[in-house]
């Protein structure tokens, strides 16, 4: 939460001992909030010493240690990658929770929010009604794309309540182990992407020789073919042409089923939102991450779901978010996942071992530990309720956790396999992400970005970094677009076509 600002600065916390630019501050200007002037120009979004900063001592952002002055920096001075230096202890501190638990009070049923969406047979609620063409390995990719393509709009106009026939195909399920971890994984997010909600029907083509077996898929996941599940193995029906061929009969005889669902009125708390970031900037921390956040509080309030992945960066907040667990078995089960990390990562270039920096300097971000203090400002203030791998099926209401790499390719797609029906991205530097079947809303920090990107963004938080909207009024926007877009509005993404080649499954483990 912001304590204190002024037209030029934001101090985030109140133990806070550095603020943060709104925007471009040249040397000389006096500021309010570090009671000196600027020392030299410091960009937008970047760190200022609100006062003197001795060398090694720590340097605090959003409440918590971000690193250590690697020299003496006077108030109203540049507080960068140059002059802050990684302290490996700070993500191992006690401290306080990362955004204390303070949610909002749940909204009584009768007067929960609503939006129009799909109901189908099991109860759950899909915000898109799309037919899918699966793959269980790159072999049977070309096949299962030129089924899709063959969809036009123009051949879909008899059916106005679907969305459209997309390709789920991916790189992986073949030249790799056959059984473990690796298989498990691609086998859980394939089987949970078929059962989302925003699925209506699915086509799964194999080649036939696959490591990734089509019959032992099938059986380990549970799945058995039916009106609304179609297989097709190409060398048992005579290759490609052949495929093609019969995917699209096939695909034809699923669109009247398809189209039979109609929107109705349904409560938000159907509403299962996975919580992505992409380019983030300095500006993040001060308006699209918390004003997100906001709008989770008050998903939540209405008995919605919001998904929280990028497991890098609860390595690099360590306790601090472990506090938000709900219960202490949650918190045993996030140091689980933490401590899978960290050995996962031993002795690699990446940013757990703060190897690289956040970004390349230029948006304010430091180092991963400021980022990931930034990036949980999008989860709100509630507690966590569940954890779960990457992947699995999310059954607990309210603030979630689920295991993932900090790529928002991967980490969606586990979310959408996991059940997520609406995805909400935010970003500093810009995003042309999407992801399908479920809509991303993309939400920009500030609105120099926003405007430079418009085609590709949804929601312009630079009101916040101006001083003309507040976290708690751009949270009820973001909830409110929420709602539009979840009743069937296109989101940017969607109205440029994006979404098909965002499917990534996890490929974790060694290829044969």
């Amino acid at each position: 939460m912001i304590q204190s600002s002024s037209k030029l600065t934001v101090r985030l916390a109140e133990s806070d001992n550095v603020v943060l630019a709104r925007t471009e501050i040249a040397a000389g200007t006096a500021l309010p909030e570090a009671g000196a002037n600027a020392l030299q120009d410091i960009p937008a979004g970047h760190k200022l010493a609100a006062r003197a900063i001795r060398k090694g001592e720590p340097v605090i952002k959003c409440g918590i240690a971000i690193g250590r002055a690697a020299e003496d920096v006077p108030a109203g001075g540049w507080v960068h990658a140059h002059n802050l230096a990684a302290d490996d202890a700070a993500s191992d501190a006690p401290g306080a929770a990362v955004c204390a638990s303070t949610s909002l009070q749940a909204v009584p049923a009768a007067q929960r929010a609503t939006f129009q969406g799909f109901v189908r047979a099991d109860g759950r609620v899909a915000t898109r009604n799309y037919i899918g063409v699966f793959v269980v390995g790159n072999c049977g990719a070309t096949a299962a794309r030129k089924v899709a393509d063959w969809f036009t709009e123009s051949r879909l106009a008899a059916y106005p309540n679907v969305d459209g026939v997309v390709p789920f195909v991916h790189e992986i399920g073949c030249g790799m182990e056959m059984t473990g971890e690796p298989m498990d994984l691609l086998r859980r997010t394939l089987s949970g992407t078929i059962r989302n909600p925003n699925i209506a029907g699915a086509l799964v083509i194999a080649l036939g020789c696959e490591r990734n077996n089509i019959y032992g898929f099938l059986e380990q996941e549970k799945l058995a073919a039916g009106p609304c599940l179609k297989t097709l193995v190409m060398q048992e029906i005579g290759g490609t042409a052949n495929t093609i061929e019969a995917g699209i009969a096939i695909v034809e005889q699923m669109l009247p089923a398809a189209n039979a669902h109609v929107r109705q009125p349904v409560c938000a708390e159907h509403l299962v939102v996975g919580l992505q970031s992409a380019g983030p900037d300095g500006l993040c921390a001060i308006s699209a991450n918390p004003a997100l956040g906001a709008a989770v509080d008050l998903l939540v309030a209405h008995g919605g779901t919001a998904i929280l992945s990028e497991t890098v960066d609860l390595v690099s907040l360590g306790q601090r978010f472990a506090a938000r667990a709900a219960t202490p078995e949650v918190a045993s089960q996030l140091a689980q996942r933490i401590a899978w990390w960290r050995q996962y990562h031993a002795g690699r270039d990446t940013q757990i071992n703060r190897r690289v920096r956040a970004d390349g300097g230029a948006s304010g971000l430091s180092n991963a530990l400021e980022k990931a203090a930034s990036g949980v400002r999008r989860a709100g203030s509630s507690p966590v309720t569940a954890v779960y791998e990457y992947a699995h099926p999310v059954m607990a209401r309210g603030l979630v956790f689920m295991d993932a790499p900090s790529y928002e390719a991967v980490s969606a797609t586990g979310q959408i396999a996991g059940g997520a029906n609406l995805i909400c991205l935010s970003t500093g530097t810009g995003s042309g992400f999407g992801a399908l079947p479920a809509p991303t809303i993309k939400l920009a920090s500030n609105t120099r970005t926003f405007t430079r990107m418009e085609d590709d963004l949804d929601i312009d938080c630079g009101p916040v970094v101006d001083g003309e909207a507040t976290v708690a009024e751009m949270g009820q926007r973001i909830f409110a677009q929420m709602l539009r877009h979840a009743s069937g509005e296109k989101t940017r993404s969607e109205a440029l076509g994006v979404g098909e080649n965002e499917f990534v499954p996890w490929p974790i483990g060694v290829l044969a």
